[in-house]
């Protein structure tokens, strides 16, 4: 079977640090406050800033209707060698709001940059909320003079906690490493519970996920390790199969710590490890949070003609509405997850077909294993379990991380408006 990545605590080469986010690596403050972009009153809005000008990288939605503010960040990734701050603000998505998105997407960036005495080019900014509405520019203003008043190097959770939409706690993580003998650390924030199937490029889940590090490190290697790392974690992720207008990841990096990593060293492997670790952690997290969630449940496809093949069987399954609800119900309907294997568009020949359920038995062959159906309700009615498909056909493995869909996501969606 393939591995699977768990819950992290602490490895060899890095520790997980206790009420860590994004200002535990040097020379990084952040800011929560309430703008009024949500009826409810709740803090909506975040900045983030580096002392220093920041190397970054950065990964977005593939939607053909990428959010306005998703538009700004993709050029100053491609056109900008450094930034300083993100904006983000939560509320309002800006997304199919045409031209005018666009602008006040850039206007955003200018006022914060005034504010800071920076320049626009080195801001990036992001949206988060209802689409189809266009930002009430009075509100950003708003956000921007109580944030810049807020900014500090104990921000990083108020921050993780204005980008939250229908998510229930906010989510943040720092780890420390050790390179060339100097401690470093790299820190992190995200929102998502629902519109969550991210399939992030570099440069081109909804989610949002700010990443920060005082290590230095080239824009160029920062953008592949972010590249392969989201191919490991929010793109291994699926909520309830609906891809946003307005995913994005943002790394960036600041050199304060003094220590440079460069390419094929064991500092970069270090690095890179560190840095999957806290992308995974935030990823599950998400998913753990999903809107209306009581159950997270893992699905691993292997000897499979080649990865495409694996990767439809899993996703399939794990997007799969019956098998979903019958995972809330606490039903071990093996039949929904072979029709969706069947559906899924990958080849393999049914009669070969193993499905196990925490390593139990529960299809053999393309038919009943003859587990006893009590054994097999005593698993799908835990909070976690794993469903593994082994396609006898090849060997090549795929997995994702997915969940149960419950009453309370109806709910949630039916009556969302921010």
């Amino acid at each position: 079977m393939s591995k699977q990545p768990t819950e992290i605590k602490s490895m060899s080469s890095f520790k997980r640090l206790a009420n860590g986010s994004v200002t535990t690596p040097r020379g990084f403050r952040a800011a929560g406050v309430t703008a009024g972009f949500k009826r409810s009153g709740a803090p909506d809005f975040a900045m983030l800033v580096s002392d220093v000008p920041a190397n970054f990288a950065g990964a977005f939605t593939s939607c053909t209707f990428a959010a306005a503010p998703v538009q700004v960040c993709r050029k100053r990734v491609l056109f900008c060698d450094t930034i300083r701050a993100a904006v983000i603000n939560s509320g309002n998505a800006n997304a199919c709001t045409g031209d005018t998105g666009i602008s006040n997407a850039e206007a955003t960036c200018v006022l914060a940059a005034n504010k800071l005495g920076i320049n626009s080019n080195e801001v990036v900014v992001s949206s988060t909320g209802r689409i189809g509405t266009q930002l009430p520019m009075d509100t950003v203003k708003k956000g921007i003079e109580l944030a810049v008043a807020s900014l500090s190097e104990e921000g990083g959770e108020l921050a993780a906690q204005a980008i939250m939409t229908t998510d229930t706690v906010p989510k943040s993580i720092a780890v420390e490493l050790e390179l060339d003998g100097v401690v470093c650390s790299i820190g992190a924030m995200t929102k998502g519970a629902g519109m969550i199937d991210p399939s992030l490029k570099v440069p081109h889940a909804t989610m949002l996920c700010y990443i920060t590090t005082d290590v230095k490190i080239s824009n160029a290697l920062l953008s592949d390790m972010i590249e392969e790392n989201v191919a490991q974690s929010f793109n291994r992720i699926t909520i309830d199969g609906d891809m946003s207008t307005n995913d994005t990841v943002i790394a960036m990096a600041n050199g304060l710590s003094g220590v440079e990593i460069r390419p094929d060293t064991p500092q970069a492997a270090t690095f890179r490890e560190a840095l999957l670790a806290v992308m995974q952690q935030l990823a599950r997290e998400m998913v753990m949070d999903g809107e209306g969630v009581t159950k997270f449940v893992h699905v691993e496809v292997f000897n499979a003609r080649s990865t495409e093949d694996a990767k439809l069987c899993a996703e399939s399954v794990a997007n799969s509405l019956l098998c979903k609800t019958a995972w809330f119900g606490g039903d071990p309907n093996w039949g929904r997850v072979v029709a969706a294997l069947g559906y899924s568009g990958a080849k393999f020949k049914p009669e070969k077909v193993d499905v196990f359920y925490d390593g139990v038995p529960v299809v053999r062959e393309g038919g009943d294993a003859g587990t006893p159906e009590s054994d097999l309700v005593d698993i799908v009615r835990k909070r976690e379990f794993t469903v593994s498909v082994d396609l006898h056909d090849g060997d090549e493995s795929y997995w994702v991380w997915t969940n149960d869909i419950s009453y309370e996501y109806v709910k949630i969606n039916a009556d969302y408006h921010t």
